[in-house]
């Protein structure tokens, strides 16, 4: 685990689970009546959570009987009084345990939701189980007042089982009407829907990057060039496979169809993607994270990278599918796109993917100081490895950062 990074769910003793936030960060200002605890670093920890950071702040309030204060455009969360941050980090659980965690399958992946009747429901987008709030609580006062940005609002049905019986699923713990969408919307799964939602999230906000000639040569001989780049990384993906997945060497396995299939393709969106790995039975593969990172993008992988990230955030979900990911950017930049500029381009790869959460950094430094066969020449991996430095320095430098503040 990286320092200054935890579990969401502290109980979890598992390096590699996938949901992480920072370390919980406290200041003491002021001395006697004025003095206040500042919480530098609470907007970062509820954006791992997907809370607005106000909330956590007045839970503190709340649970320890003290005023809080935001100043939202200065990112300045205070709490009255002098806590420690043992003390804080523990609150810091229960508010996650009470608005955050499905209670039905424990995970973080959840949005609130704010019924017409002013009830809390956690729609959870792991099980899509809906389980209610604890409404006893005073922070659900505070919630209802300041709903999420583009909250979610929903009608309390009236319709229940086949039987007649409310559906348990779906059903409030307190009593209350089974909840449903308001309004209508396509016919996507929940976790499509996700995708498509993270997608456009990511290309509003994504920063812009300045350009000077990154078209792409659309001629007939460009690309051919490509597909038969394309063709020759997915035939050296066979070489390293080891038999640990279904062979790709031939022509029509799924990773050549898929490979293929995106090479075809004009704008395609990451719910298409992977709706098709999916029809392909591969979408869990790490195998396909590899095929799919070598061929999405064009040369100007930087601009597409927000595009595709709530894709390789969905699809990457272990150690092996971390370094599949790694293995198909050394293609892409050492094979597939060889006139970019490593130096360049390498660093700020690393970084959109380590910022996404879909790398975590102790996988990356691995794959920074060992030079590797598996999915290019030892010369184009030294290359691409040595291009990471700058990025692997600042890891150490942050880390070393967060050792300061602890």
């Amino acid at each position: 685990m990286a320092a200054g990074v935890v579990n969401i769910r502290r109980d979890v003793d598992d390096k590699f689970y996938r949901y992480r936030m920072p370390v919980l960060l406290t200041k003491i200002e002021g001395k006697g009546n004025g003095i206040k605890t500042v919480i530098p670093n609470m907007s970062d920890v509820a954006r791992a959570l997907s809370r607005p950071p106000t909330y956590p702040t007045k839970f503190f309030g709340c649970e320890l009987g003290a005023q809080t204060s935001f100043d939202e455009k200065n990112d300045r969360y205070i709490v009255n009084g002098a806590h420690d941050a043992t003390k804080l980090r523990e609150l810091l659980d229960g508010f996650i345990e009470k608005f955050v965690l499905c209670k039905s399958c424990k995970n973080p992946e959840t949005d609130l939701i704010i019924t017409k009747n002013d009830d809390i429901i956690r729609d959870c987008k792991a099980c899509g189980e809906r389980t209610a709030v604890d409404m006893r609580h005073k922070l659900t006062t505070f919630i209802v007042k300041n709903p999420p940005k583009n909250p979610k609002r929903i009608k309390a049905s009236r319709k229940g089982t086949a039987d007649g019986s409310p559906s348990p699923a779906n059903g409030h713990e307190n009593g209350h009407s089974t909840p449903e969408v308001d309004a209508g919307g396509e016919s996507d799964d929940e976790l499509t829907r996700r995708i498509k939602a993270e997608a456009a999230e990511l290309n509003t906000d994504a920063v812009a990057i300045t350009k000077e000639d990154w078209s792409v040569d659309t001629s007939e001989e460009a690309v051919k060039a490509r597909v038969k780049a394309v063709g020759a990384s997915l035939a050296a993906v066979s070489l390293s496979a080891g038999g640990d997945e279904d062979s790709d060497d031939d022509f029509d396995s799924p990773y050549a169809q898929l490979g293929r299939w995106v090479e075809d393709s004009e704008s395609l969106g990451p719910v298409e993607v992977y709706k098709k790995a999916e029809d392909l039975g591969i979408a869990k593969k790490h195998k396909t994270v590899q095929v799919l990172a070598q061929v999405l993008f064009s040369d100007d992988i930087l601009a597409e990278l927000p595009k595709y990230a709530p894709l390789f955030k969905k699809m990457v979900t272990s150690e092996k599918h971390q370094k599949s990911l790694l293995g198909g950017i050394e293609r892409l930049v050492g094979v597939v796109h060889s006139e970019i500029d490593l130096n360049n381009t390498v660093p700020k790869i690393l970084m959109a993917f380590y910022q996404a959460d879909i790398l975590e950094e102790d996988i990356i430094k691995q794959w920074g100081t060992h030079v590797s066969k598996k999915y290019v020449d030892r010369d184009t991996s030294k290359k691409v490895r040595k291009a990471s430095e700058p990025f692997l320095k600042w890891l150490d430098e942050a880390e070393d950062s967060d050792d300061d503040d602890e």
